[in-house]
């Protein structure tokens, strides 16, 4: 079983900068794939940014060029480093990995981007 726990979180102008970060219970290098989810309210989970155990990165759209996923296997923690932050990335954050045949999530952490 793989416990995430997320962290770096909080609230931030319009333009500014937060690093999210997510470290996990087991080693992230036997782990296939990480990523960042983000829920708005009143809207679906979906997908910010993943990165594979190979290091393959895979971003959405809307974050493409501002956001970076990147992983630190010496301290079994992956990282989402958010720059020029949009109101409309606010959201609760979740780190899942994908861990054998199951799926584990964190329990979230709030970015409320706002002036």
């Amino acid at each position: 079983q793989v416990q995430l726990v997320e962290s770096g979180g909080g609230l931030v102008q319009p333009g500014g900068s937060l690093r999210l970060s997510c470290a996990a219970s087991v080693s992230i290098s036997s782990i296939a794939a990480m990523g960042w989810y983000r829920q708005a309210p009143g809207k679906q989970r979906a997908l910010v940014a993943r990165i594979t155990s190979g290091g393959s990165t895979h971003y959405a759209d809307s974050v493409k060029g501002r956001f970076t996923i990147s992983r630190d296997n010496s301290k079994n923690t992956v990282y989402l480093q958010m720059n020029s932050l949009k109101p409309e990335d606010t959201a609760v954050y979740y780190c899942k990995a994908a861990w054998g045949l199951l799926d584990y999530w964190g329990q979230g952490t709030q970015v409320t981007v706002s002036s």
